[in-house]
């Protein structure tokens, strides 16, 4: 394996990264190994980076490696195509569960048997679409918000702990229950549900009973592990202690808890609600990193890799409209990239534009 030192004038993408290159940064910009593409050329220049240490062997057994795959895709086989868009799964159950709530505002307690048909399926049908999360922050209306949440609570569940190594059961029990920890709304006063404005403090106060009332009404079914129920019930704990409903702390709340408490934020932050806006994925997802203390950082990752994996050469959307090409990622803060914007070029870093933020991938 032979290292060659190449300047930059000359440099062109499918060349082998030698060594890390560094530019006045405790991180490498670009890391050795790294297959050079456009976008990682011009962050070379961005910097200021005259030449750099390049594998001429690699090279050989990338160009191979390229035209090997290349045939591959002029030989594979047309993708399966589904009877219709993973969205209508999605607005179906939505509707389904619609439909449960109104029984238990009745007083009946829910079928687990039940939700489970109208889960599952959709399950089968996220996980044979690659986990495709996008529909989540694109159809949730206002008025029907509960619902929306139920099954996105129930899909982010059943993806991070897909995401997280766990086992096949155990996710597909975590996405069953995910549509079932906030039942016990039912139990809140419709008024304060409701509401177009603020809640107040004791309108929270109610509000904060509902992982009771969800135990309550599913602690007695036999189609759920005891650890799961418990899970219901500890869905708003914290790990640090700042949650409820006994304000538990670390080891003390279960894995699946955990887990129901990252679906659950990450949905309602964005999503539109009544009395606020919803929030850009990535600012959720970077304010989960900054509260490290309160969640699971595994779950945190797991949620990331499924809904924000972001990589050079991806097009985002800024929170300022703006349409750009990322070109860097900073290893520190991923979720603030280095953007070439479409329409003049001009290159923006969110890590020191604190005010604008990714928006979502176009």
């Amino acid at each position: 394996m032979v290292n060659q030192i190449v300047e930059l004038s000359n440099a062109r993408k499918g060349l082998v990264v030698g060594e890390d290159i560094f530019a006045n940064s405790l991180y490498p910009i670009v890391r050795k190994d790294t297959v050079l593409t456009t976008e990682h050329l011009d962050v070379l220049k961005v910097f200021a980076i005259k030449e750099f240490t390049v594998k001429v062997e690699k090279v050989v057994e990338r160009e191979k490696e390229i035209a090997t795959d290349e045939a591959k895709s002029i030989a594979a086989p047309a993708p399966k195509i589904y009877e219709k868009p993973f969205e209508d799964y999605y607005q179906e159950a939505v509707q389904a569960i619609k439909k449960e709530y109104t029984k238990w505002r009745a007083g009946i307690n829910p079928d687990v048997a039940t939700v489970r048909s109208i889960i599952v399926p959709l399950l089968e049908q996220s996980e044979k679409t690659g986990y495709d999360l996008s529909v989540l922050t694109k159809v949730a209306t206002e008025r029907d918000y509960l619902y929306h949440h139920s099954i996105a609570v129930s899909l982010l569940s059943f993806v991070i702990a897909k995401k997280m190594k766990l086992t096949t059961g155990e996710a597909v029990q975590l996405g069953v229950t995910g549509a079932l920890i906030d039942s016990g709304m039912v139990k809140v006063p419709p008024t304060i549900v409701s509401k177009i404005h603020r809640l107040t403090d004791n309108d929270y106060i109610e509000i904060k009973k509902h992982p009771i009332y969800s135990y309550q009404m599913l602690k007695d079914t036999p189609l759920l592990k005891t650890e799961i129920k418990m899970a219901i019930f500890q869905h708003h704990e914290r790990l640090d202690g700042t949650g409820y409903p006994r304000g538990e702390k670390g080891k003390n709340i279960s894995v699946y808890a955990q887990i129901f408490s990252i679906a659950d934020v990450y949905h309602a932050r964005t999503s539109d609600r009544i009395y606020r806006s919803k929030e850009s994925p990535y600012k959720v997802l970077e304010s989960f990193r900054e509260n490290y203390q309160k969640f699971n950082l595994q779950a945190i990752n797991a949620l990331y890799e499924a809904v924000g994996n972001l990589s050079i050469g991806t097009k985002v959307e800024l929170s300022d409209g703006e349409i750009g090409t990322i070109m860097y990622l900073h290893s520190d803060e991923p979720f603030r990239p280095m953007v070439r914007l479409l329409e003049d070029g001009s290159i923006i870093d969110l890590k020191k534009n604190r005010q604008i933020t990714v928006e979502r991938i176009v």
